[in-house]
C-alpha cells in the first residue's frame, strides 16, 4: 500500500496529513490567517520526523486542487510540486469538493435517509462554488460520494436546491454553507460550516493512486474556476 503526503490549503484552514496504507498516521492543521506559506512545508517536515521518514520514503504527494482561495491553492501547488521534484515522486490531485463530500460522510453528518450532499466553497457575497453529490449507501462510512453535476459558481437564494430538498434531507457542507442557511429555509436542509481538511483526502487520494491518475508535475495548475482579479488598494501609495 502507498505512503502519500496529503496537502489541503484551499480555504482558511491549512492542513497536511500522512497516509500510510489506508490509515492517516499523522496530521497537522492551522486555521490562523495567512499562515499557509509559512506552515505547509513545516507541517510536512514535522509529520515525517514524527514517523522517522524522509520525503523519498513516500510514494506520492496529493494536493487538494480546488476550487478555493487563489493564494491558498498557489501555496499548496508550489509546496506539492517542490516535494515531488525534490524526491522524484509523482503528483496526485483531488477535487476540493470531493474532499468535502467525503468529509460529510466520515464525520457522520449524513442523516439516515439522506442521499444528497452539496459541498460549498465560499466565493464571496451569496455566491459559492458547489456541485451535487449522491451517497450510494446513505451514511455508510465506507462509501465515496459520487459527483452528479459539474462544479460551478452558484448564487444562492431562497429557491436554490428546492427540487433536491423536496425529495428529502440534503447536507450542505463547507465554508460557504453557513451564509446560505439564511436563504435556504427548508427543514430538510442540514448545514455544516467547516473547511475541508487533509484527513478527508485519504479515500479520494487512494482512488487516484489506484487509477494511476498522476499529474504532469511541471504543468499542473490548480482548479481556480475563476480567473484571479487583481485590485488596486484604496490606501494611498507614494
Amino acid at each position: 500500500m502507498p505512503r502519500i503526503i496529503l496537502i489541503e490549503t484551499s480555504t482558511s484552514l491549512c492542513s497536511t496529513a500522512l497516509l500510510e496504507g489506508d490509515k492517516v498516521t499523522s496530521y497537522r492543521q492551522s486555521s490562523l490567517p495567512r499562515e499557509h506559506a509559512s506552515k505547509t512545508a513545516v507541517f510536512v517536515r514535522e509529520m515525517l520526523d514524527e514517523r522517522g521518514l524522509k520525503v523519498t520514503d513516500c510514494d506520492a504527494v496529493c494536493l487538494s486542487a480546488g476550487p478555493g482561495s487563489y493564494t491558498g491553492l498557489r501555496v499548496g501547488s508550489s509546496s506539492a510540486k517542490g516535494l515531488c521534484f525534490g524526491a522524484g515522486i509523482p503528483l496526485l490531485s483531488v477535487g476540493t469538493l470531493d474532499v468535502l463530500a467525503r468529509q460529510a460522510v466520515e464525520e457522520g453528518l449524513v442523516p439516515e435517509g439522506c442521499k444528497t450532499i452539496v459541498p460549498m466553497i465560499d466565493a464571496r457575497r451569496m455566491e459559492v462554488y458547489s456541485a451535487v453529490y449522491s451517497v450510494p449507501d446513505g451514511s455508510d462510512a465506507s462509501c465515496l460520494p459520487v459527483r452528479q453535476t459539474e462544479v460551478k459558481p452558484t448564487v444562492v437564494d431562497g429557491s436554490s436546491y428546492a427540487g433536491l430538498l423536496s425529495e428529502g434531507p440534503v447536507v450542505f457542507i463547507g465554508d460557504g454553507a453557513g451564509k446560505c442557511s439564511g436563504a435556504i429555509l427548508s427543514p430538510n436542509a442540514v448545514f455544516a460550516q467547516e473547511c475541508p481538511n487533509a484527513r478527508s483526502m485519504a479515500a479520494p487520494a487512494l482512488k487516484a493512486w489506484d487509477e494511476k491518475r498522476f499529474e504532469n508535475t511541471a504543468y499542473f495548475e490548480p482548479f481556480y474556476l475563476k480567473e484571479f482579479v487583481a485590485t488596486v488598494s484604496r490606501k494611498g501609495v507614494l
